[in-house]
């Protein structure tokens, strides 16, 4: 029997993953000449629990890598070399390249051996650079000592429990023998005997002898894993304990990987091929993606709100076990009908909490991409963050995060101007962009704001006749210009660069925010700048919707939606010939869109007297839904169509109701489009207001 470390990898990945964004963020805030020590000591601290992370599974590639950058940031942090921009930048390609062999290593992918050594080469060439010598340190630090040079004597008593958390003590001192001159002696007076031993407990104690130039702080940083899992005894060594200890000893290197699985699978999963540039690693069951941590609150919460649960369940079986019950005795079953009620509405509002994190997580890549950004186009930006503890469901988060990126390059691009030119126009040299989220009623709401050129209305019009888009001298809205830019193909950059101006994303952009029930829409002023704004449900499990009835069928209009339900007057309906029927709604000529013909149903009515128009916007376009009556409004979980049958027009998923049956979730902006596909057969299609009026 043996311990199978490889249980422990997921976990070893999310929190290698949340060092390296430590990393990078703190690398980013790092002044260069005059850094803060305890910046570099937190990044020092990141990559410290990295690289013993990854010795510990048998990740050497990972693990040689990190020393090189550990060593520098060593050198950093005692005042050895100087912290430069270079130095900066190099590390954050080390970050990059780490999470890049993390990602590679968890997925069973093909480490990028290239871009590995080619960094690590400029790691080894910037260690060997110039280094701030004895000389220019100050005089206070030039002391004279006779050496520095001190040996020390450990004792280490691991607690029985130690091993199952994955920590080796072989692993340990080979850490330690990094730092100087290692012997060891293993006291065995606690082993049991053999048919008593547990193979996941640790018998075993160290005495052990250090000749190092490192002070105790140092030695201390080896063992901070196992800090509160085992006896630790460090001291000053005299000089007769320590020739004892080396007459005794057997030197400990060159260690070993211990053998600590025999299974052939865990074998492959930590490998142990220093010197190899693809390790063997089993994949988790679940990689950091999968996961999600929880506050102990919302646990707690959970659990609370569970229990009352069972009670009211307990409450209720009562009256299921009763032949008879009098007229008290349903009374009380109400009471407990309502009460199951709020406890499932409280349980699902927990449930769904906590799958809810803070925007943050989607905010914490732009520092980065605006720095190299800036540098790439010879422009000085800043970035403003707020709103970040604006929480989001996960799953939307997960799938935001592309959108977001290409909005920031495209203002980091397009918007900013480069600091002459700002010069020029009498704003400050730096630019500025900001990401701010918060809540507005059941939505998130993200806005990037740049005080930058603005977009170039005249540019975009003269593209948009060459391709055919406006008719030259068409009179068009500054809403409607802008709606322009998200056009497949669309852009108005002189010149193609890696960075943008090829004319692909933002149609992406907005069909990957339509995808998730969200729109996105722009607002710009020359010279002061411009805002894109995405406007996202909080989660795309639960929906608030109005059921509303169509012949037999119940479909679900998202209440987001919804801006009014009105019962026809015959004065106010105006047919445009070969357009269609529109409603004037307070000098606005709303569009009908008879719901039994998109889908082809049996109304009880075909007279709009007979039934209720539900006025619904999407995307700043109105159109009035006809339906036969309105039912409850109520919160339904979504079922994708796509997942379980096949994608369908106008519909943007299923849920089951109350009764049992199936009702469709309408998808208001795909409706729309349906339905003008399907006008030329009935001579009518979705009329603009301004058509209306004319």
């Amino acid at each position: 029997m043996s311990i199978d470390i490889s249980q422990f990898l997921v976990t070893f990945y999310e929190e290698s993953f949340e060092g390296l964004e430590i990393m990078e963020s703190e690398l980013l805030n790092l002044d260069v000449g005059a850094a803060d020590n305890e910046t570099i000591n937190t990044i020092f601290r990141a990559a410290h629990s990295i690289k013993g992370g990854s010795g510990t599974f048998g990740l050497n590639a990972v693990s040689d890598f990190t020393h090189v950058m550990e060593t520098l940031l060593d050198e950093m942090r005692d005042g050895r070399r100087q912290v430069t921009q270079e130095g900066v930048n190099i590390l954050l390609s080390s970050v990059d390249v780490l999470r890049e062999m993390l990602t590679a290593l968890r997925d069973s992918a093909e480490l990028n051996v290239q871009r590995v050594a080619a960094t690590k080469q400029q790691l080894d060439t910037l260690l060997g650079g110039d280094a701030v010598s004895s000389e220019e340190k100050p005089q206070a630090e030039q002391a004279p000592v006779e050496s520095s040079f001190q040996l020390w004597a450990i004792d280490f008593r691991p607690h029985l429990d130690m091993l199952r958390t994955g920590n080796d003590p072989v692993r340990m001192f080979r850490e330690l023998s990094d730092l100087g001159e290692l012997n060891a002696t293993v006291d065995v007076s606690g082993l049991p005997a053999w048919d008593e031993l547990e193979p996941e407990e640790s018998y075993l104690n160290w005495k052990l002898a250090l000749d190092s130039d490192k002070d105790e702080a140092d030695i201390r940083e080896v063992f901070e894993w196992v800090d509160d899992e085992c006896d630790l005894n460090i001291h000053q060594a005299a000089g007769l304990f320590v020739e004892a200890q080396h007459e005794e000893a057997a030197p400990v290197q060159p260690l070993a990987t211990p053998p600590i699985q025999d299974k052939t699978d865990t074998v492959a999963a930590v490998g142990t091929n220093a010197g190899s540039a693809k390790e063997p690693a089993r994949k988790p069951t679940a990689s950091g993606d999968t996961s999600i941590r929880v506050s102990i609150d919302k646990v707690d919460e959970l659990i609370n709100m569970v229990g009352e649960l069972v009670i009211t369940q307990s409450m209720l079986s009562q009256y299921g076990e009763a032949e008879k019950i009098d007229t008290a005795g349903i009374e009380r079953l109400r009471d407990g009908l309502g009460q199951l009620e709020r406890n499932t509405r409280e349980l699902q509002e927990s449930v769904m909490r906590i799958r809810m994190l803070p925007i943050s997580f989607a905010f914490q890549r732009f520092p980065r991409l605006v720095h190299d950004l800036s540098s790439k186009l010879e422009k000085n930006i800043q970035l403003k963050m707020s709103g970040e503890q604006t929480e989001l469901d996960k799953t939307v988060m997960e799938k935001i995060g592309d959108p977001l990126v290409h909005l920031v390059r495209n203002s980091l691009d397009h918007g900013i101007e480069k600091p002459d030119v700002r010069r020029e126009k009498g704003k400050p040299e730096q630019g500025t962009v900001h990401l701010n989220a918060f809540h507005q009623g059941g939505n998130i709401v993200i806005e990037i704001i740049d005080d930058g050129a603005g977009l170039n209305k005249d540019k975009i019009i003269e593209k948009a006749v060459g391709r055919g888009l406006l008719v030259e001298g068409e009179a068009v809205s500054d809403e409607q210009v802008h709606d322009l830019i998200f056009h497949a193909g669309f852009s108005t950059a002189d010149t193609v660069s890696d960075v943008s101006g090829r004319g692909v994303g933002m149609d992406v952009v907005r069909k990957n925010i339509r995808s998730l029930g969200g729109t996105v829409e722009v607002t710009s002023k020359v010279d002061i700048g411009s805002t894109f704004t995405i406007r996202l449900p909080l989660t795309l499990a639960i929906l608030d919707g109005q059921l509303v009835k169509v012949g037999t069928e119940t479909y679900i209009v998202p209440l987001i939606s919804i801006i009014e339900s009105l019962q026809v007057k015959m004065d106010k309906v105006n047919t445009v010939s070969g357009k269609g029927e529109v409603y004037r709604l307070r000098d606005e000529y709303i569009p009908v869109v008879r719901l039994y013909h998109v889908f082809d149903v049996e109304p009880d009515g075909r007279e709009l007297t007979t039934g209720l128009l539900v006025v619904v916007e999407a995307e700043g376009e109105k159109v009035a839904l006809f339906v036969d009556d309105l039912f409850g409004q109520q919160q339904v979980v979504i079922k994708s169509l796509e997942t379980n049958f096949k994608k369908v027009g106008g519909v943007s998923g299923a849920t089951i109701l109350g009764d049992g049956t199936v009702a469709l979730i309408l998808d208001v902006k795909g409706l729309m489009g349906l339905y003008q596909k399907q006008t030329p057969a009935r001579d009518l299609y979705l009329v603009k207001s301004s058509d209306a009026a004319a």
